[in-house]
């Protein structure tokens, strides 16, 4: 499953992914793992919270956050949730077949590992294809 915290810069999503991902713990009995652009925020999880700077690896493109995140997921099988902030500038899309591709394969990758993804995305909620606002968990 995909969910999305969408709109403009400065409304407050990443604040909302933060409490999100430390409340989530509760419920989870695997592991969580927080990827940003960069480690601003490590103070702000859970130190039972796994955060990856993605800058920190020579991530240049979308398809390789992909196989970036292939390689975290394949590397834990018990985790249970991924949440990735800043997604469009941490995956490197910057058009709407980009934005279609990658969710496509986060779908994908859920379904087979049954792992949870839950992004924080700088756009309205209206920008959103069509395809994508029923993964809208929270529209700022």
């Amino acid at each position: 499953m995909v969910e999305i915290i969408c709109g403009q810069k400065g409304k407050g999503k990443t604040k909302e992914l933060l409490n999100l991902v430390n409340d989530s713990l509760d419920s989870l009995s695997g592991n969580v793992v927080y990827i940003d652009k960069c480690n601003q925020h490590m103070l702000d999880l859970n130190k039972k919270i796994r955060l990856i700077d993605v800058s920190e690896y020579p991530v240049e493109d979308c398809k390789e956050f992909l196989g970036f995140v292939c390689g975290i997921v394949s590397q834990d099988n018990d985790l249970e949730e991924v949440y990735l902030d800043s997604f469009l500038t941490i995956a490197f899309i910057s058009n709407n077949d980009e934005f279609l591709y990658a969710i496509d394969k986060l779908d994908k990758i859920s379904t087979k590992y049954k792992t949870k993804f839950i992004l924080s995305v700088s756009t309205d909620e209206a920008n959103l294809p069509k395809t994508d606002k029923i993964k809208v968990l929270v529209a700022l």
